[in-house]
C-alpha cells in the first residue's frame, strides 16, 4: 500500500501520473490532500494512521509536505516537487535539501510516475509479483525505443 499526499487539490494531475502506474502494478494505494503549512494536523493523522509501506509526497512552492511527512514516519518517504513558482526549483531545491538524519527521496519535477515506479522498486525487494511487474515494464519500454528506432530510421532512410 502507497499513500500519495498532496499539498493542494491542484497537483491533482501530479497524482494521476502516479495513480496511472500504481494501476498498472496493481499496488493499493489512497489519495489525499493535506497541507504541511494548513494542515499539520491532518498530515500527522494520515501518516500516523497509514498502513502504507511508502509515502509519496507532492508539493510545490516551498514543498515542506515531503519533510514534514518524513519527520513523522520512519518509512521512505519519496518527495515530487511542483512547477509552479521559478520553474519548479524553489521546490525541488526545498525537497532535497532535507536535514541529517532525516532524508526524503526526490524524483524530478512534475514527475509522479517516477515517484511511482521509485515506491514499486521498493516495495518489490519482499514482493515477486511487483517485481516481474517491473521487468516486464521495462521491457516494454525497450521494445518501445526500438520500435521507435525502426520508425524513425525508415522515415530518413536515403
Amino acid at each position: 500500500m502507497i499513500t500519495i499526499i498532496m499539498g493542494s487539490k491542484s497537483d491533482v494531475k501530479i497524482a494521476e501520473k502516479a495513480v496511472s502506474i500504481l494501476k498498472e502494478f496493481e499496488i493499493d494505494y489512497e489519495v489525499r490532500v493535506a497541507s504541511a503549512h494548513r494542515t499539520p494536523e491532518l498530515v500527522e493523522e494520515i501518516v500516523k494512521n497509514s498502513k502504507s509501506k511508502v509515502f509519496i509526497a507532492i508539493a510545490g512552492l516551498a514543498a515542506h509536505l515531503p519533510g514534514v511527512v518524513a519527520a513523522m514516519t520512519t518509512k521512505p518517504v519519496i518527495a515530487v516537487p511542483v512547477e509552479s513558482k521559478m520553474d519548479g526549483l524553489d521546490a525541488l531545491l526545498s525537497a532535497v535539501q532535507m536535514p541529517p538524519g532525516i532524508p526524503a527521496a526526490c524524483v524530478g519535477i512534475d514527475r509522479g510516475e517516477n515517484a511511482a515506479i521509485l515506491a514499486a522498486e521498493m516495495l518489490s525487494i519482499s514482493d515477486e509479483k511487483i517485481e516481474k511487474k517491473l521487468d516486464e515494464f521495462r521491457e516494454k519500454q525497450k521494445q518501445k525505443i526500438f520500435s521507435d528506432d525502426l520508425e524513425v530510421s525508415e522515415l530518413f532512410k536515403n
